[in-house]
C-alpha cells in the first residue's frame, strides 16, 4: 500500500480571468495584464494543444499520461502544464504518481464571455 496521499485541487493562484467582455468597454489596465497572462499560456501551439486536450478528455480532468503524446519530452510537457497552471488556467491533483489536471469551469465561462461581444454592441 502507497504513502501517498491525494493532494486537493489547487486553485489558480495567479491570475484570475475575469474581465468583461471585449466590445463592452476597454479594459483596465489590471484587467489587460491579467488577460495577457492568459493568452500569452495559450500562445503556445503546445499549451494550446495541453489545454484542450485537458478541456476536451471525459469527465472534465486528464492525467497527465493521457495527454503527454504532444510531440515533446515529458519534461517540456511538464514545463508547459505548468505555464498554464501560473497563468491561471489549469489546476491539478496529484493521485500516487500521477498527476491529473484539470480546466475549472469558471475559466472557460471567463474566457468565453471576454470574447464575446456585449449586448447591444452588434
Amino acid at each position: 500500500m502507497s504513502n501517498a496521499k491525494a493532494l486537493p485541487l489547487l486553485e489558480p493562484a495567479t491570475v484570475e480571468p475575469c474581465c468583461p467582455p471585449l466590445a463592452e468597454r476597454p479594459l483596465t489596465a489590471e484587467e489587460a495584464e491579467r488577460t495577457a497572462v492568459m493568452f500569452k499560456a495559450l500562445g503556445d501551439p503546445v499549451r494550446l494543444r495541453l489545454f484542450s486536450a485537458v478541456a476536451s478528455h471525459a469527465g472534465g480532468e486528464a492525467c497527465v499520461c493521457d495527454i503527454s503524446d504532444v510531440g515533446v519530452s515529458q519534461p517540456t510537457v511538464s514545463h508547459h502544464l505548468k505555464k498554464l497552471k501560473e497563468a491561471g488556467l489549469l489546476s491539478s491533483e496529484r493521485r500516487g504518481t500521477w498527476v491529473y489536471y484539470r480546466v475549472e469551469p469558471a475559466v472557460l465561462a471567463a474566457m468565453g464571455r471576454l470574447l464575446t461581444q456585449a449586448a447591444g454592441a452588434a
